[in-house]
């Protein structure tokens, strides 16, 4: 198997091309969170060998948060360093990832409200709040071919913060030199911001929904933003050979170390600890066990791609067709469910019932041929053109 060269991805303010193993990681992640689906919706999470495994590739959604915390971060630092040539604009972030994020989101909305019969009686206010990205606020919001896109809103509830942490770093970095510590510092503050959030909703009569919010889940964004503050560190301030920042590229090379570390994490996912076979726990501790769990399982997948990128990860997750499912893998990602609706129907199977090993390999053919089509024709002109609108 060839190993794609280097290419100007669709997403070049976000780092694309620089982690070409990251895009395969994204067709790991997103096919995760099919599998999952796909155990759901046949009731294979309550039933047969290796039921809770299944359930546990909702995981594939901190691999996403992780990877879009390193990828976003990594430039408002690079531009925030003194001798930055240039200064991240908050217009151009914010024209990129709208043009990224929107269109193909709209178009999933569509069709998610057209094409499925449960969605017949969608009113006019369902179909504002799916798109405008609120259906995670209120219970009873979410329709029919669009529940996974509860990790959507969370995201771009993370897009519209990062800015105020990224013009905070260029802010502190502009009067005090540049200090690998204390970005890790702030990291670590971020992330604890899930635990006492979980204490909080754990507490009493809180807000329903509230396990589907942002803080719920900043410590995955947090740990992707500290491997961005290592990658900086090692690429603009060169440490002395014996520093300790180096082995975060020395693991990098052993891969399989990496991996084995995330399967750990993975198997004490799948015991009581991480609660029940579902997004939400019974008590705050089962969610932060959870939560910490899934964060080192996404961060031992990504620090490969990001430090090292020995051979392995690239020939594994670097090569051509990896790069090009990545590159699909939002699509993937929004048009999975309406694709997941139509084989449960097509094969006759009543919601619950049915077999994983049918209706999964047929969703993901059906998903990926609806998510190639989408951006051929519509995600990567829109992406191009917010890169030529907002160039300099």
């Amino acid at each position: 198997m060839t190993v794609a060269p280097p290419r100007h991805g669709p997403d070049a303010g976000a780092d694309h091309s620089a982690f070409p193993a990251l895009d395969g990681l994204r067709a790991v992640a997103v096919a995760a969170v099919l599998l999952t689906h796909a155990a759901f919706w046949t009731g294979r999470y309550e039933r047969g060998f290796g039921a809770t495994f299944l359930a546990r590739m909702d995981s594939g959604v901190a691999v996403f948060f992780v990877i879009s915390g390193f990828l976003l971060f990594r430039p408002w630092l690079l531009a925030a360093l003194p001798g930055a040539r240039s200064r991240q604009s908050v217009r151009r972030y914010a024209v990129r990832r709208a043009l990224r994020i929107l269109p193909a989101y709209w178009l999933a909305v569509v069709l998610a409200l057209t094409v499925l019969p449960q969605n017949r009686d969608a009113s006019g206010a369902d179909w504002l709040r799916q798109g405008l990205l609120v259906q995670i606020y209120r219970y009873g919001w979410f329709r029919e071919g669009l529940t996974q896109t509860w990790s959507l809103a969370t995201e771009v509830s993370f897009y519209a913060v990062l800015p105020v942490i990224g013009l905070g770093a260029a802010w502190w970095l502009r009067r005090r030199p540049w200090s690998a510590r204390t970005a890790m510092a702030v990291c670590g503050a971020l992330a604890l911001v899930p635990v006492a959030w979980q204490v909080w909703l754990h507490s009493g009569q809180r807000p329903v929904m509230g396990g589907f919010w942002l803080p719920a889940y900043l410590g995955w964004f947090a740990a992707g933003m500290a491997l961005a503050v290592v990658k900086v560190h090692l690429d603009t301030q060169q440490p002395p050979a014996r520093s300790a920042w180096w082995h975060a590229e020395e693991l990098g090379r052993h891969p399989f170390t990496c991996w084995a570390v995330g399967a750990a994490a993975l198997l004490a996912a799948m015991t009581p600890l991480a609660g029940p076979r579902s997004l939400t726990a019974d008590t705050a501790g089962q969610a932060i066990s959870k939560s910490i769990l899934y964060a080192i399982l996404a961060v031992s997948l990504a620090w490969p791609a990001v430090f090292g990128q020995g051979r392995t990860v690239r020939v594994l997750l670097a090569n051509a067709p990896m790069r090009y499912l990545g590159d699909v893998s939002y699509g993937v990602f929004l048009y999975h469910l309406v694709v997941l609706d139509l084989v449960m129907r097509l094969l006759g199977n009543a919601v619950f019932h049915g077999q994983v090993v049918q209706v999964f390999p047929l969703t993901v053919l059906g998903s990926v041929a609806v998510a190639a089509v989408s951006f051929r024709f519509l995600e990567r002109p829109l992406i191009r053109l917010g890169h030529r609108r907002t160039r300099g």
